[in-house]
């Protein structure tokens, strides 16, 4: 059975705003992987396909049954598996999944990994109701398992998830074969590499309680906390962390409830002082998504993902479905087929390079920053933050929310290039699919750059370049992290 180490990585956590906690009449979701310190994940686009009866699948490390039709999808995921840490589908349903450990032991036996029912789950799912039941029943036909770490000692561990769409979220939390789930309808919630579901649960396996009982966990009688039966009464030190990150996390959530954005969302994951934004021992944020989801059907959702890693100096790049979408290259890792070493058994002996151009490009540019002794400010967000447009935008075309958006945008620009000092950038629209490009949806400007006159900034990467050439050098940035 798979156990701890004290550099065992317990971090990630998932956030949702279900109106009218949102500002904005939409469910806004958004999650930080956080994952081995050298691990890389690409950004996949698979579009929606048909399959013919009686298919098989290869997941990670077991093939399923297929379905005759799935949704397309965009997933951030470590580039060496089938699954996906985070993603979303074309249906407006996001999902995050995150480690657990409970008093239901964990095996190492190859299984499907919880990473694999989230991609199925989105590529199955037109609701969040409906992924949630596709996850419970290939958890029940398949089971969870199997090495979560690109390494070769195993690390295995059980799943909850997030899921969201248009409406509504839900929190499902397994142990082995068992769940609990529970509907949120309004209001704000995350999770954080823990057991948080407790006597409020709205589905539940049928075998849930009466094995809590076999095992004396549950005597039967009064109310049944689902957290406290199946949490580990001795928690590892990392379990205790995340209990601070979770409380860190409500705390922020419940700081914005009325007005959360995508950017407030952005924030939060920026937050290096909860520890949300993670960056100890070999472990580190290593991609980061938000997604507004809005009420109405009419109007797109928009999904943002950095492809990078640490949030605080990412983009988030915009995503939507539509007519046009497609691979974004450079956020796509190389591939090694039959030689790669989770195809190769015994998996895991050797390494190979994963980094896609966009990765290689954010090492450049964070080289850069360090030598430059260029750091954020509290919470990801520093004093004197400027602004630098696009290099191809026109400044006389932006448009700002009153009447001087026109001056005030070319004002700034010019008022830029005579600084003594330099940023390093703040970076703009920068696009993983062309049909992000050139929407005008609303909730871009607003989310991303709410009360700015300046075009819809999705991502910025803040700080000074002393003795360069702010044009030259928001060029060169923009580019090494992410513009298209």
């Amino acid at each position: 059975m798979a156990s701890w180490s004290p550099d065992t990585p317990c971090s990630c956590d998932c956030f949702v705003s279900v109106p009218p906690a949102s500002a904005l009449p939409a469910v806004i979701f958004a999650k930080n992987s956080d994952r081995p310190r050298d691990e890389v994940q690409e950004v996949v686009f698979v579009p929606a396909r048909t399959h013919a009866p009686g298919s098989r699948l290869q997941c990670t490390y077991i093939e399923v049954e297929q379905v005759s039709k799935t949704h397309a999808v965009i997933l951030s995921r470590p580039s060496w598996l089938w699954g996906a840490e985070m993603g979303a589908n074309e249906h407006g349903v996001c999902i995050g999944n995150e480690a657990v450990w409970t008093k239901e032991p964990v095996g190492e036996g190859e299984a499907l990994l919880g990473m694999d029912l989230l991609r199925l789950a989105l590529e199955r799912g037109s609701s969040a109701r409906e992924a949630l039941h596709v996850i419970t029943g290939l958890l029940e036909h398949y089971g969870q398992g199997g090495s979560c770490r690109e390494d070769p000692t195993p690390f295995c561990y059980h799943n909850t998830f997030l899921l969201a769409d248009r409406t509504e979220a839900w929190v499902l939390e397994t142990a082995g074969r068992l769940w609990a789930a529970q509907r949120i309808q309004e209001g704000v919630h995350n999770i954080s590499n823990q057991l948080s579901i407790g006597s409020d649960i709205s589905a539940e396996h049928p075998e849930l309680r009466p094995h809590a009982r076999a095992q004396g966990w549950w005597d039967g009688q009064g109310t049944f906390d689902f957290a406290r039966v199946f949490s580990l009464s001795q928690q590892p030190v990392r379990m205790e962390a995340a209990k601070a990150r979770f409380r860190a996390g409500r705390e922020l959530l419940q700081q914005q409830q009325g007005g959360i954005t995508a950017e407030v969302m952005m924030g939060i994951l920026r937050d290096k002082e909860s520890g949300i934004c993670m960056d100890s021992g070999g472990f580190r944020t290593t991609a980061s998504m938000v997604s507004v989801l809005p009420q109405d059907p009419t109007q797109p959702c928009v999904h943002f993902l950095t492809a990078t890693p640490d949030p605080s100096r990412s983009v988030f790049k915009p995503f939507i479905f539509g007519v046009g979408a497609a691979q974004p290259p450079q956020v796509l890792s190389p591939t090694f087929g039959a030689q790669d070493p989770v195809r190769t058994l015994p998996r895991f002996q050797t390494q190979v390079d994963r980094r896609h151009p966009l990765y290689r490009g954010h090492q450049v540019a964070l080289g850069l920053m360090e030598s430059e002794q260029v750091t954020p400010g509290k919470r990801g967000y520093p004093g004197g933050m400027m602004h630098f447009p696009h290099p191809n935008w026109d400044s006389r075309n932006m448009r700002g929310t009153g009447s001087e958006g026109d001056s005030r945008a070319e004002e700034r620009s010019l008022s830029l290039q005579s600084q003594p000092w330099r940023m390093l950038g703040v970076y703009p629209f920068s696009c993983l699919c062309e049909t992000a490009a050139i929407c005008s949806y609303p909730v871009i400007r607003r989310e991303a750059c709410p009360g700015e006159s300046l075009p819809p900034f999705l991502g910025r990467l803040r700080g000074s370049s002393f003795g360069r050439s702010s044009e030259t050098w928001s060029r060169k940035a923009w580019r090494l992290c992410g513009g298209c």
